[in-house]
């Protein structure tokens, strides 16, 4: 794409539709005079008059709490220097949109004509009763230095200028981890700092308090080498002046020095200076879009370097949304009175701790990447991991507790970091139930289809979080090949190739035998059988020797189940097995069944499927509220559908009198407890949504279930197999990692489930 597409479609994209990128939407009810009378006069007195007679009421009543200004007077915009406010606007609407996407922060962008110091600060003071913090941008230096200084100290709530500290915290993450990475002692390197505005202040004081020493850093700025010769330096500067006699120029500098941080202009660094540095040296040349040093040039250049920069096209990137929407959440969440440096540096250490724990799949997907993890290449984590919002923000609000900053304190952590989550859609407490449960007891689980990269990659994970211990199928060189291309870390996990004869085969085969002698099976046939890895590991499960089977992820569901239901079995009292999904929403987890067994299941199919669906359900701890559907609302249609549901229902409230089941109704009155209740006031759901759902025929249910999970945006964990003896699970065709380790962790609680039945 040229240069004048690019920029036409720049344009098109902040124009088109509705213009700019953020909107004001209402978050009550709107829907009728009431809601309008609470919402304005006369309703809106009361919470005015509580907050007259406590000023802290705000919080309670109004946006304020979650409410952040962006402002900025446009001198300092990004690359474009001092292009004024107006034209500044389209930059803090887009800090707005990432305040909001990444931390569930309410934006308000104000762009001030204001360039003297006082005139900026007595204007944000006089916002101070709209807002919960303040983020300061785009503001020249040295200005920005008294403004902040004078607002950090009039204000009563946080003031940040993300351009110095945002920078400061990220890049001080990326400097501990590289630091390590590379075996270099902070309160030992040789850094050069070339730059001297606002960022580069910001992130040499930030650096200093992790323990650089000030004797060791040289800064540059676009006259010269800062030293005591100097008279044209401010106080802030001369600060940072440095009394080496030997270093005139930035290729003196770069002699023998472990650490490059550049703040400035493009390619200002030759590969001669790259390679006079120290070994293993550290470059970030975090000038955008030209780095100080091309990062293809850098890397060729030496190639024991670690180098980040502030572009996404290249590794470590130095991105202040690593940062600041989750100081902002933090700071808000305790009612900080202020961003102190307690807090900066808790955010970075946060930041530096995470990028050393395994990265979740997610994340590897967002990026097209195989198995991203801490190294030269990942020493600060990727701005769409999910778990920043809950290790920064957490920090952050523990350390404006600890230093004394905060107005209100959290005491239940845990159901800090559930509302954190829950902020950005990600509320998916029961899967982390399930995993904790799980890591009580792991267990041995097959994978049948182990020459496949994501079986792989989800057999390390579910090993290296203690969840399950893998057992691994196929064909051993072409397994150990894709561990070794992918730089996977499996350890000694057992890998076997029924192909090549294994220990137990005869013992299988004369099992296998036994079992279907009389449905036409011969001897050499059953040995020919077992080459199949899900008999195989379907016998393994039969014999314990393994205690789940997982499969599926590259055959058809048939041939996966038949296998494990000639080997294993229904468990006593089960005339068939049924599939079931348990679909993640937003309004908690709703149960389906069945969705991919049995095609049209009778009356007598539906009272088994729903009995073993309300078992299963209560397997996660959950009261099944079940509802079985139909097209039609207890006897209001007529046919085969709503005959069969409605027997169905007669005959469950007869045999199993404790089960919270009610149909044949339509969907939409078995998840809306109102509406039901207003129209079918009788229904024994007890006035709540139902949480499982039956449905007349495996075509309604596979169908819903894979709408609700493309379009509906809720995750789909399945299918979950119930009804045999032991616990063998079948993957969806393409599953994802996060989903094979969502099927493994479940099988492992059924696993845990079915041992403590039998014991």
């Amino acid at each position: 794409m040229n240069k004048t597409n690019r920029k036409q479609d720049a344009l098109n994209y902040h124009s088109q539709g509705r213009p700019g990128k953020i909107q004001v939407v209402p978050t009550k009810p709107t829907n009728s005079q009431r809601d309008l009378t609470m919402a304005y006069s006369p309703g809106v007195a009361e919470p005015c008059l509580k907050i007259a007679d406590n000023t802290e009421d705000v919080y309670k009543y109004t946006a304020k709490g979650n409410l952040v200004a962006v402002i900025s007077n446009g001198t300092a915009v990004l690359g474009l220097g001092n292009i004024g406010p107006e034209a500044s606007k389209p930059v803090m609407e887009g800090k707005g949109l990432l305040f909001k996407i990444y931390a569930d922060i309410d934006v308000f962008d104000l762009e001030l004509n204001a360039k003297s110091v006082d005139d900026f600060v007595n204007i944000v003071k006089a916002l101070e009763p709209t807002f919960g913090g303040v983020n300061l941008e785009d503001i020249s230096a040295p200005t920005c230095f008294e403004i902040e200084r004078r607002l950090k100290a009039e204000m009563n709530i946080p003031v940040m200028h993300d351009d110095q500290h945002g920078t400061a915290i990220i890049s001080g993450a990326a400097l501990m981890n590289a630091c390590e990475i590379q075996g270099k002692k902070l309160d030992k390197i040789k850094m050069v700092v070339n730059g001297a505005g606002a960022a580069a202040v910001s992130c040499s004081k930030m650096y200093l308090s992790l323990g650089v020493k000030k004797e060791n850093l040289v800064m540059f700025d676009i006259n010269g080498v800062l030293n005591q010769e100097r008279t044209d330096l401010d106080e802030i500067r001369m600060e940072f002046a440095t009394d080496r006699k030997d270093v005139k120029t930035l290729a003196d500098a770069m002699k023998n020095a472990d650490v490059f941080v550049g703040l400035s202009a493009g390619n200002v660094v030759t590969p001669d200076m790259l390679k006079t540095m120290a070994k293993k040296p550290i470059v970030f040349a975090m000038a955008n879009p030209v780095p100080e040093i091309d990062y293809d040039l850098a890397a060729g250049t030496r190639d024991d370097i670690i180098m980040a920069t502030g572009r996404s096209d290249f590794p470590n990137q130095v991105n202040n949304v690593l940062g600041f929407p989750y100081i902002f959440r933090g700071a808000l969440d305790v009612r900080a009175t202020a961003i102190n440096e307690e807090m900066k540096i808790a955010a970075t250490h946060a930041i530096a701790e995470m990028a050393k724990k395994p990265v979740p799949e997610a994340v590897n997907l967002a990026y097209n990447l195989t198995n991203l993890k801490f190294g030269k290449d990942y020493i600060i984590p990727k701005p769409m991991d999910q778990r920043l919002i809950t290790e920064v923000s957490m920090a952050v609000a523990k350390a404006a507790i600890a230093s004394g900053v905060a107005r209100k304190v959290i005491t239940d952590w845990d159901a800090y970091a559930e509302e954190l989550r829950v902020r950005l859609g990600t509320n998916d407490k029961l899967l982390r139930n399930l995993t904790a449960k799980a890591k009580q007891n792991p267990k041995r689980v097959v994978f049948a289809e182990a020459d496949n990269y994501k079986i792989l990659r989800s057999a390390q994970i579910v090993k290296e979080e203690g969840i399950a211990t893998p057992i691994l199928l196929g064909n051993i060189d072409r397994i150990k090949k894709i561990i070794h291309d992918n730089d996977l870390d499996l350890g000694d996990v057992h890998i076997i190739d029924p192909r090549e004869g294994c220990e137990h085969m005869d013992e299988y085969t004369e099992f296998l035998y036994n079992k279907r002698q009389r449905r036409g099976i011969t001897l050499y046939e059953a040995k020919k059988q077992l080459v199949d890895r899900n008999y195989y590991g379907a016998c393994m499960v039969q014999f314990g020797r393994a205690d789940a089977l997982i499969s599926g992820l590259t055959k058809n569901y048939v041939t996966t189940v038949k296998p494990a239901l000639q080997i294993i079995g229904t468990e006593e009292g089960v005339n068939r097995v049924a599939g079931m999904y348990m679909m993640i929403t937003a309004k908690g987890p709703v149960f389906f069944g069945d969705t991919t067994v049995n095609v049209n299941p009778c009356v007598n199919d539906l009272v088994d499927i729903t009995v073993l669906i309300e078992r299963s359900v209560k397997q996660f701890n959950i009261s099944p509220r079940i509802a079985v559907l139909s097209y039609s609302n207890f006897g209001s249609n007529e046919g085969e559908i709503p005959e069969k549901t409605r027997e169905t229902v007669a005959i469950l409230h007869e045999k199993y009198p404790d089960m919270v089941v009610d149909g044949d109704m339509q969907a939409n009155f078995a998840l809306n407890a109102d509406l039901l209740d207003d129209n079918f006031p009788f229904s024994t759901l007890n006035g709540k949504p139902a949480n499982t759902l039956i449905f007349p025929n495996l075509e309604s249910g596979n169908i819903a279930y894979k709408l609700l999970q493309e379009i509906g945006g809720a995750e789909a964990v399945g299918p979950i197999l119930v009804g045999l003896k032991k616990p063998v699970h079948v993957l969806q065709l393409g599953s994802s990692v996060r989903e094979i380790v969502n099927m493994v962790t479940i099988a492992v609680v059924d696993a845990q489930a079915k041992a403590a039945a039998n014991s």
